[in-house]
């Protein structure tokens, strides 16, 4: 069923494409007989123009949209087509910065293991800095069109970033391959409740790393609102800890076993910078819920009026009240 549908949407695609391409044609050809009528030959080199231009995007876009031929992968390493997947590899990866035989493209193993290495480095690096970003969107900006739409773009530009660093060359194609794949490999893209406990364990854990009811005023009353804000932006840092990880683990592939052992890898991996993001990013979620709360309830105390001659005696109380609560808020930011 799933691929007659794809098959339908490519042939349907195509038809759509041919209709507009026969109207664009017909209407730079009646604008062309318009212009030939005003001044000779002008027609013709309008034509010759837009000829022009097509094949330039034409050929612009094969070429960006163009993969390039990478040979399969052996079923373990030092297997059939290694060595040849091994050359691909040489000639393909983007030489590193750091990389001592930064020229050498010669098929080498050991050339092709470090550098692999030390983009991984890079890798990790871009994925814990956009991850953290993404905590605090997923912690202020939850269940909203704005906190998801700019984590997804936060992701897409990820994966872009590591994989155009390791690779010479990039290709359209190669590069939305490689996202169904880091797709594929995230939680409930292909729903399985039997996998969800493993994913939601490191979230779990990290948010009652901490006593949360001692990192703010007010306790038990402020801990369940904290606690949403911050299992939100643990959830999002987890993707973004995935995402980043497996795309760098596909791009270090070197045979089918190290395939095989992406997700298992990346779950680990993705929980140990998780446990990271969150020591870093806690104290200040919780320091700026703190100032927030201290301020509202401040500004909330600051509207109760002050005693007037001819106020009743519950009046005066609530305004002392309101005085003195205001004064041990105020002593205690201070602190």
């Amino acid at each position: 069923m799933k691929r007659h549908l794809f098959s339908w949407l490519r042939l349907s695609a195509s038809f759509i494409t041919l209709l507009m391409a026969a109207i664009a044609v017909n209407q730079l050809y009646s604008l062309s007989m318009l212009l030939e009528r005003l001044v000779p030959f002008s027609g013709y080199a309008f034509l010759l123009l837009w000829a022009i231009f097509f094949s330039i995007t034409a050929i612009t876009g094969y070429r960006l949209w163009r993969a390039p031929k990478v040979p399969a992968l052996a079923d373990r390493e030092g297997g059939k087509n290694y060595d040849e997947y091994i050359s691909y590899l040489s000639g393909a990866l983007a030489p590193h910065a750091v990389q001592p035989d930064a020229g050498k493209n010669g098929g080498d193993l050991r050339w092709v293991k470090t550098n692999l290495k030390l983009h991984e480095v890079d890798a990790l690096n871009a994925t814990k800095t956009v991850a953290t970003k993404n905590f605090f969107i997923g912690a202020f900006a939850q269940n909203t069109s704005y906190g998801t739409t700019t984590s997804l773009m936060n992701n897409l530009k990820l994966v872009w970033k590591i994989y155009s660093g390791y690779y010479r060359n990039h290709s359209a194609k190669e590069f939305l391959v490689l996202l169904r794949s880091v797709y594929e490999c995230l939680p409930l893209s292909d729903f399985n409740k039997d996998e969800l406990p493993a994913h939601i364990k490191p979230i779990i854990q990290s948010s009652f790393s901490n006593t949360l009811s001692s990192l703010l005023p007010g306790g038990n009353l402020l801990t369940p609102f904290f606690l949403n804000l911050f299992l939100a932006g643990a959830t999002n840092t987890y993707l973004t800890c995935l995402a980043g990880i497996i795309t760098s683990k596909h791009c270090q592939m070197l045979s089918l076993e190290d395939k095989q052992e992406i997700v298992q890898q990346s779950m680990f991996e993705a929980a140990f910078m998780l446990r990271e993001i969150v020591k870093e990013c806690n104290p200040i979620l919780s320091v700026t819920i703190s100032n927030a709360v201290k301020k509202a309830g401040i500004e909330s105390l600051d509207t109760v009026s002050a005693p007037s001659t001819g106020s009743s005696v519950a009046q005066d109380i609530v305004s002392h009240l309101a005085s003195s609560i205001k004064h041990i808020i105020r002593e205690s930011g201070m602190e």
